[in-house]
């Protein structure tokens, strides 16, 4: 039976060691109650730092480690204090973290810790492949394992993969500033699906794939290599019924059984009728807004004085990442606008900011919420954001009022609350006046609202909407692509050629015997290539036909001299080896006069395009050009030539990073045919990367042997990566 393999950077349970003796407990985190089902069900294991590093462990300690986590289902991944230092808190949290959370100005990039990440990425590697068997699901967790994904890939195919980021993916121009993006990148478009917590986050990574990997983004799909990649959002949401029924229990609990923090509110809301309190619960960390959430409401006492003495800030920052200087710095600023706030509006019988700086049991977590009328939850950029869920899963009597940061991923979800610009302290103070002064109704069919789409999304939801789409691309039977080019296939082909008697290669050129070049005169053919073809020309009735899109006097300039058959224009020219030039199709230029400008007027405004003209045919390459953009002007020179090629016999073929206007009676199928009806061939090989192939293996017999470079729909029967191993194919028929 197949398994489900979890990797998060610690696992959902906490040890500790008191005198020798192992405590041991569960997370009550929202990853490990959203996991809970899928790690338990069947022989799923989760893997992951078990939150004591190496050096503490004596070796029968770390015996008694690995026992008490085998019996939770939970396999350690053995990490050092340098490890941890440099691994989570170096590259992690001072690179990653600000890098993706918008603050760049503390990013900071260490090789050495760069390092670190990667030798802790590869060891999560090696425990995943030690416990993983064929056809596993693994779904990894988070910015600390990014390039794990494609180190599972490349060692373990058989597995599917999952990704899941909990944090916002940044925008293009903020991520291509990582020295690491590529490996970044790559590493992570090594799973099957890729999940983020919305639409915008989704959006960011798919036009970073497009704009630095160059890859192919068709809607939320990747094609990546041999695989297509699918990228989504899942909104992760909370227990509901946890916080839900918890604060129902709470509300019904008699006097005595209360717990001292709710018994003091209560205290202070009866002798202070009119006082209101206003919720803030973050941990200690720069991403909160927490400095604009004090002076925003400075701004708002001194804007609304009526309010003085009847609205309290309960502010609970939770410490984080106490080491940190920027976390150290933050809290110090805490600290001194608080007081500054106090000591400015203070009485005898009011403070305005009630500030906690410590953690708090989730008993006490449900009494705050459910004893504050409103809760500002005013992040400057957060991934979820679970804090305004769990408020609105405590709201029992139908009131209260969510005040929200639109730079939170629930906001995307949570449309009823007030949602505010963090860093507009005017819009903050009106949102804080507006929730205060909410009439009873209002705030009963907001919350009503959000209490629906929070009950209906939450935690469980959101694991198996992940799990099920993972699973779906998993059980996918119907093949996309055309069959891997194996071993296997390529002993049958040498058994074919060697027994054959007159055999034909119809070879493409660009994308299929070179790669591509930012300048399509740079491709010439290299010394390597002539050897493999000029061995093969030389095999007993074996003809190698080059046939390309390329113009006549390139090819000829390069292949002249060889005893090879050359077709160019797509179709145009026909020579075979040892004869002269002929003309296959009935073709003029004269139109190109009016296109031309056209195109160059798109290049003009393009950076890195540029028009190619052939003797038959107009070439607008965008190679060099940003993806986005060129994506963008394809649409417009579609548009503006819609006409021109209607009434025309015209066509416009898109080819790998080349838009490509020629004459309809020209195509690489009708030379094909051309050379078939000219001689009967017992073999047949055919290769070529783009959508001017398809018409060659369109009309090629069903028993030659066609091959796609790349991934996309094809007619061909099956695929290679790419020209590297079109040569290697070369060099075997050799």
């Amino acid at each position: 039976m197949n398994k489900t393999i979890i990797v998060s950077n610690r696992l959902p349970i906490e040890l500790q060691f008191e005198n020798e003796k192992m405590h041991i407990k569960s997370s009550v985190g929202g990853l490990a109650t959203g996991l809970k089902s899928i790690h338990s069900d069947g022989n799923g294991i989760w893997v992951g730092w078990s939150g004591i590093t190496e050096d503490e462990l004596t070796p029968v300690q770390s015996q008694k480690v690995d026992e008490a986590l085998d019996a939770h289902k939970c396999i350690r991944v053995p990490l050092t204090e340098y490890e941890i230092e440099n691994y989570y808190h170096g590259f992690s949290n001072k690179a990653l973290w600000p890098l993706f959370h918008y603050f760049q100005a503390y990013t900071e990039f260490e090789l050495e810790q760069w390092d670190s990440y990667k030798m802790v990425n590869n060891k999560f590697a090696e425990i995943v492949i030690k416990h993983a068997e064929e056809g596993d699901t693994v779904w990894i967790h988070d910015y600390q394992l990014l390039l794990l994904p494609q180190l599972l890939r490349e060692q373990r195919p058989d597995l599917t993969i999952g990704f899941f980021l909990h944090i916002p993916f940044p925008s293009f121009e903020l991520f291509r500033t990582c020295p690491w993006r590529d490996e970044l990148l790559y590493g992570v478009l090594g799973a099957d699906l890729i999940g983020f917590h919305t639409y915008d986050y989704v959006r960011h990574f798919l036009s970073s794939t497009s704009r630095l990997a160059g890859l192919d983004v068709h809607f939320n799909e990747v094609n990546y290599g041999d695989r297509t990649v699918k990228v989504d959002f899942f909104p992760m949401g909370i227990d509901y019924d946890r916080y839900h029924s918890a604060a129902i229990e709470h509300a019904a609990r008699p006097e005595e059984a209360k717990s001292q923090l709710r018994k003091s509110i209560e205290q202070h809301n009866s002798n202070n009728m009119e006082s209101r309190l206003v919720l803030s619960i973050d941990r200690m960390d720069y991403t909160k807004g927490i400095p604009n959430r004090i002076k925003a409401f400075e701004y708002f006492l001194n804007k609304y004085p009526e309010f003085k003495g009847k609205v309290r800030l309960l502010m609970l920052a939770v410490p984080s990442r106490e080491k940190v200087m920027q976390y150290q710095h933050l809290k110090r600023e805490t600290d001194e606008l608080v007081g500054r706030v106090n000591g400015q509006f203070a009485t005898v019988n009011w403070t305005p900011i009630w500030y906690f700086y410590r953690s708090m049991q989730f008993d006490d977590l449900v009494d705050l919420y459910a004893s504050s009328d409103v809760a500002m939850i005013t992040p400057l950029r957060d991934g979820m954001n679970l804090v305004a869920k769990e408020y609105v899963a405590t709201r029992i009597d139908g009131n209260g009022v969510l005040i929200l940061s639109e730079m939170a991923g629930s906001a995307q979800e949570m449309h009823q609350a007030l949602l505010v610009n963090p860093n507009n302290f005017e819009q903050l103070a009106d949102s804080l006046k507006t929730a205060l002064e909410m009439p009873e109704q209002e705030q009963a069919i907001r919350l009503a609202a959000l209490q629906k789409g929070v009950s209906k999304h939450n935690v469980e939801t959101w694991a198996n909407a992940f799990i099920n789409s993972l699973t779906e691309i998993k059980s996918q039977i119907a093949p996309v692509f055309p069959d891997r080019y194996t071993d296997g296939d390529n002993e049958m082909v040498k058994n074919h050629y060697s027994k054959s008697g007159k055999k034909l290669l119809l070879l493409d050129y660009d994308g299929t015997l070179v790669g591509f070049k930012d300048n399509p005169l740079d491709a010439s053919p290299d010394e390597e290539l002539y050897n493999y073809l000029d061995c093969l020309a030389k095999h007993k009735d074996t003809e190698i036909a080059i046939i390309s899109g390329r113009d006549r006097a390139t090819l000829e300039n390069w292949f002249g001299h060889k005893d090879y058959t050359i077709i160019t224009d797509h179709g145009v020219w026909l020579r075979r080896k040892s004869e002269s030039w002929t003309r296959l199709a009935k073709a003029d230029g004269d139109w190109k006069k009016n296109i031309k400008p056209i195109l160059e007027n798109f290049s003009d405004c393009t950076p890195g395009a540029f028009v190619e003209e052939k003797e038959y045919s107009l070439a607008w390459h965008y190679r060099r050009s940003d993806a986005e953009l060129a994506q963008f002007r394809i649409k417009e020179i579609k548009h503006m030539l819609t006409e021109t090629l209607e009434s025309s016999s015209l066509s416009l073929l898109e080819g790998n990073k080349v838009l490509e206007i020629k004459s309809d009676s020209v195509n690489k199928g009708r030379a094909a045919a051309r050379l078939l009806a000219d001689t009967k061939y017992d073999f047949i090989l055919s290769i070529g990367d783009d959508w001017t192939d398809e018409f060659m293996f369109e009309e090629l017999p069903v028993e030659a042997y066609t091959v796609k470079v790349g991934t996309s729909k094809t007619a061909a029967r099956y695929f290679v990566k790419n020209f590297e191993e079109v040569r290697e194919m070369l060099k075997s028929l050799c």
